[in-house]
């Protein structure tokens, strides 16, 4: 049964994670940076592409999901004492789309981890091929962030929408 404190708890918790990603992005930027300027073999470099690029989508993700949360808790908040009916309406059809994305996000990230365990496989006894293999693990740690995060928030929302579907208005 839906109620008010699950509502509550569900766009508190997705705030929390936008928080949390968008640190793992500075980080991860910050890495990248440190990797390309000061650190300056072959291996950090090919490692500074998955960095930045990652942490640059997870900073944007963590920034959008800290900034419409609380928005979507009070407009759904309000909708469960005022309008019921919304909330079958329009945040379950909103909620399924969003569960759509994150299972082609998870997909996506589940892809590019196997193609960088494939890259370090191929290239951890090639010295001459360092690039590939830094640009391979860094692929792999930043994938593993990313799906962790996504199957996290693919479960909440399974069990938010499952919540709507049984709520009645």
């Amino acid at each position: 049964m839906l109620t008010k404190t699950d509502i509550e708890r569900y766009f508190i918790a997705e705030k929390q994670v936008g928080l949390i990603l968008a640190i793992v992005g500075i980080v991860a930027i910050i890495a990248a940076i440190l990797c390309w300027l000061l650190l300056r073999t072959q291996f950090y470099k090919g490692a500074a592409l998955p960095l930045l690029i990652i942490g640059l989508f997870q900073l944007y993700i963590g920034i959008s999901l800290q900034k419409r949360s609380d928005a979507h808790r009070v407009r759904n908040v309000y909708a469960f004492d005022m309008n019921p009916q919304e909330l079958k309406e329009k945040e379950l059809p909103r909620m399924q789309q969003a569960y759509k994305t994150i299972t082609s996000f998870l997909t996506g990230e589940l892809v590019l981890l196997l193609a960088g365990l494939i890259v370090v496989v191929l290239y951890r006894s090639k010295p001459e091929r360092a690039w590939w293999l830094g640009l391979g693990v860094a692929l792999v740690i930043q994938c593993l962030i990313m799906a962790g995060a996504e199957f996290n928030a693919r479960q909440k929302a399974k069990t938010f929408i499952d919540k709507l579907v049984a709520f009645k208005a």
